[in-house]
This record gives C-alpha cells, sequence and structure tokens, in this order.
C-alpha cells in the first residue's frame, strides 16, 4: 500500500535553516579556500582539508540531515541505520576535498591541464559523490516499508549536483572579495538544497506490514 510522504511535517522553518546551514557551511568553505591560495602548498593543504569539512560536512551533509527532520510517512516510525549514514559524510568529505584539489591552483606541473578541464572534470567527480552522499544517506533509512526513487528525479538531481559542484569548484578560485564570497555562497546554498528537494520529489514509500517495526 502506499504512503503519502511529507517533506515539511514539522514546519517551513526547517527548510529555511537547512539552507541556512548550507550558506554558511559554503562561506566558510570558500573562506578557507581562499586562505589557501595565499598560503605555501603544505599549509594549503590544511586550508583545503578545512575547506572540505566545512562545504561536504556542513553545508552538504550537514544540510540534508537537518532537511530530514521534516520527512516523515504516517502510519510508521522513522529511523536511520549509523554504517550509512556515517559513509554519507565521509563521501560528502572526500568527494569535496577531490574536486579542490583537482582544481587546485597550486599546481605547477609542466603538463599542466587547461583550468576548463580540470574544473569539469573536478566538477563531474564531486557532483557524482554528492548525489551518491544524498542517496547514501537515504539508504540509512528503515522504516516498516519500502522506499524508492523515480529515475528521472534521481537524474535531474545527479544534474543539478554536477552543474553546482562545477560552479563551486569556478567560484572558490575568484572569491578573494568578501561580498563575491556572500554572494557565491548564497548561490551554493541554493545549489545544494535544489538536489536534495529535488531528490525528495521523487521518493516514493509502499507500507509493508509484515516488516518490523524499525528499532530505536
Amino acid at each position: 500500500m502506499s504512503h503519502d510522504v511529507h517533506h515539511f511535517s514539522m514546519g517551513m522553518w526547517v527548510f529555511f535553516l537547512s539552507y541556512t546551514t548550507a550558506v554558511m557551511g559554503s562561506f566558510v568553505g570558500l573562506s578557507c579556500v581562499r586562505r589557501s591560495l595565499e598560503e605555501p602548498r603544505r599549509s594549503g593543504n590544511w586550508w583545503l582539508l578545512m575547506a572540505s569539512l566545512s562545504i561536504g560536512g556542513v553545508g552538504i551533509w550537514l544540510m540534508h540531515f537537518i532537511g530530514m527532520m521534516g520527512f516523515s510517512v504516517p502510519g510508521t516510525t522513522i529511523r536511520y541505520e549509523l554504517a550509512p549514514t556515517v559513509f554519507s559524510v565521509v563521501l560528502a568529505v572526500v568527494a569535496t576535498l577531490v574536486g579542490l584539489r583537482i582544481a587546485d591552483v597550486h599546481d605547477v606541473s609542466k603538463h599542466r591541464i587547461p583550468e576548463s578541464v580540470r574544473l569539469l572534470i573536478g566538477g563531474l567527480l564531486m557532483g557524482a559523490a554528492v548525489s551518491m552522499m544524498h542517496y547514501s544517506g537515504m539508504y540509512a533509512i528503515r522504516i516498516r516499508g519500502a522506499i524508492e526513487h523515480e529515475t528521472g528525479y534521481v537524474i535531474a538531481s545527479v544534474i543539478i549536483g554536477v552543474v553546482a559542484s562545477t560552479a563551486a569548484l569556478a567560484l572558490a578560485r575568484r572569491t578573494r572579495r568578501l561580498e563575491i564570497r556572500v554572494v557565491a555562497a548564497f548561490v551554493m546554498g541554493c545549489a545544494v538544497v535544489a538536489l536534495h528537494y529535488t531528490g525528495m520529489a521523487g521518493v516514493r514509500v509502499t507500507s509493508i506490514r509484515a516488516c518490523p517495526r524499525p528499532k530505536a
């Protein structure tokens, strides 16, 4: 039996909190990227790591689970399994770090790849991994039933993730001015939230009475 799915069961304040979280995580991360450009390679890597923790861990992963606070299915309790949840945060942080490293302006290799190609490769890898983070987070959900995702919405969310990631990497290289970082953070926040709720729009839940109640 199909069930209605509520995405804002706790009110719209959850949506605005998740968006604010995405913006703040993006702004701090972009600020760390800017600082990495001013440092030598070794110390700059630490700033890139902090940027990935901020963008991937806060702006993307934390935003996702704040948004999930409003997710409910009438007639069943919702729980989250620990292992896939931990995997999703590791994936978000590592994906962001890989993307930032691919687009790193400190690269002085003699066979330097053109900037546009590096941004495209980084955006594709980071966007795919961020989308995987969303769906691995969804895989962690345990309910008295089954959750399915409509293919069209999955494809759309992945496309949004790739475009957003490519834009984020491009903005990360040009955010020396405070006002540009602020605008870039709001744009990135919109992209992250759009990916999340596009994916969630395709969620379909089927109630299965034979399934045991999820454990707390």
